[in-house]
């Protein structure tokens, strides 16, 4: 009856909340959940009674919790109880012979054929047996605290044993090369003089010499109330006219990329943005502060978890962000750069002048570097650090939700309908993911040229062909 069905459909939502449902807590019950939206065929998400989202749920959970839903809603309705049990024996049917899956309203008139056209095929259960269906945990509780801790403790002291392996390994694959370079020292001989760039290596650092010998006397300048002069290439500092450096000296390692922009004349700007399953990426937007004015922090914080909207939010500024000073007669046009494993999007920007993202920048376009999920500072709508649902995801998340959402809020902010995407190693895979044609093959039609370096993919029966 309606009683039992509204029952099945509480314990579902319960299992899938964000937190033990308690009807004298507010917060707990405004994160419970509602439904799962499936942003494609085979990655449910979770919407909450407040409006969050919760990431990586298994299939047959998201579906369960749904069609509980429809059930508890139609009981009574002998057409709405129909077409439930109709959709519920496909949905059985179809995981018995392993060739696909019913979904939701949303999916109706799709195929499980694996001829069908594009935008109507459903992939069948497992794409890849790389991509495993993700584990489900439920609302914190005190056994699965002890366990996450456990997870965590084991984890640090592998890792800490392979990368000390990996040392000891290093260390001892060296030992003739130090002998070596000690005995070139010993007889008054340059070890350093052996390898293939030694000339240009002494070029560069003599350069680097140089800038920060004419940035101190220009610091000085400054102090004794002199204007300061702009550096230029005819000083070897690398600097090119209309990009005056505002940072300079000694080069540190400096765990802040704006710092290295502004090391070249340019300036970094950051904005945030949400995915589809409620993770807050950090997207850089690389300028140059003498024809831009940088945005609000409301301007650039995040927005809905929507991608690629009819129309755009409105943030109170109608001037796009590749808006170029009046004195040009066009727009730059923006190009997205996408790191690798272990990395930020601040690999583009480690050597100055010669970084890619900065000689992009210099050269016209309108640059904008997207880390994905979890980077320095891992941010979620609604889920903390300790919580491992903030981890559960791979690669098949980043490129189907990161990827979409940080070319949709760029071409947002700048009004383009394309962009040049450029992606170094993971960001590859990512991409090449995302484009698949059981995932988000539309991302395509905002992409107008995609640039792979180093691309990590594996072509599998294609190599023997």
């Amino acid at each position: 009856d309606k009683k039992q069905a509204q029952d099945r459909y509480a314990r579902q939502a319960e299992d899938l909340s964000l937190l033990p449902q308690d009807n004298d807590d507010p917060e707990a019950n405004e994160t419970r959940a509602v439904k799962a939206n499936f942003i494609t065929p085979r990655d449910p998400v979770i919407e909450t009674a407040n409006g969050g989202r919760l990431p990586a749920v298994p299939f047959a959970e998201a579906e369960r919790l749904n069609r509980f839903k429809d059930e508890a809603k139609h009981q009574g309705s002998g057409g709405g109880l129909q077409r439930i049990r109709r959709r519920t024996n496909e949905l059985a049917a179809a995981q018995e012979t392993q060739d696909g899956a019913t979904m939701d309203d949303h999916m109706s008139g799709q195929s499980i054929n694996t001829d069908a056209p594009l935008r109507s095929a459903i992939p069948p259960p497992r794409t890849h047996p790389l991509f495993p269906q993700l584990p489900l945990y439920g609302p914190p509780t005190l056994l699965r605290n002890l366990q996450t801790f456990g997870f965590r403790l084991s984890s640090a002291l592998l890792s800490l044993a392979f990368l000390g392996t990996i040392v000891l390994g290093a260390l001892f694959t060296t030992i003739p090369l130090a002998l070596r370079h000690i005995y070139l020292r010993l007889t008054f001989r340059n070890p350093c003089a052996r390898r293939p760039f030694y000339e240009e290596e002494k070029r560069r650092r003599e350069a680097r010499r140089e800038t920060a010998r004419i940035w101190k006397r220009q610091r000085q300048r400054q102090t004794h109330g002199y204007p300061m002069k702009q550096m230029d290439d005819a000083d070897g500092t690398g600097q090119e006219h209309g990009f005056e450096p505002t940072e300079g000296g000694e080069d540190p390692l400096i765990c802040d990329v704006s710092y290295y922009a502004r090391r070249v004349g340019l300036d970094i700007e950051e904005y945030k943005v949400q995915t589809e399953d409620g993770f807050i990426l950090a997207l850089w937007h690389i300028y140059n502060p003498k024809d831009y004015t940088p945005r609000s922090s409301t301007h650039r914080s995040q927005d809905d978890p929507i991608v690629f909207p009819k129309e755009y939010p409105d943030r109170g500024n109608n001037n796009p962000t590749s808006a170029v000073p009046p004195s040009s007669d066009k727009r730059k046009y923006p190009v997205l750069l996408m790191h690798g494993l272990l990395q930020s999007s601040g690999a583009y920007c480690t050597n100055d002048d010669s970084s890619l993202a900065f000689y992009l920048a210099k050269s016209g376009y309108d640059v904008w570097l997207g880390n994905n999920r979890c980077g320095f500072h891992p941010q979620h709508q609604m889920l903390r650090y300790p919580d491992p649902r903030m981890w559960n995801w791979n690669i098949r998340q980043m490129g189907v939700m990161d990827l979409p959402a940080l070319i949709s809020r760029v071409l947002s902010e700048t009004q383009f309908p394309k962009l040049g995407l450029v992606c170094h190693s993971q960001g590859t895979t990512q991409t090449f993911v995302a484009l698949a044609k059981e995932q988000r093959p539309d991302l395509g039609e905002k992409i107008s040229v995609f640039c792979a370096l180093a691309p990590a993919v594996y072509a599998g029966p294609l190599i023997g062909k």
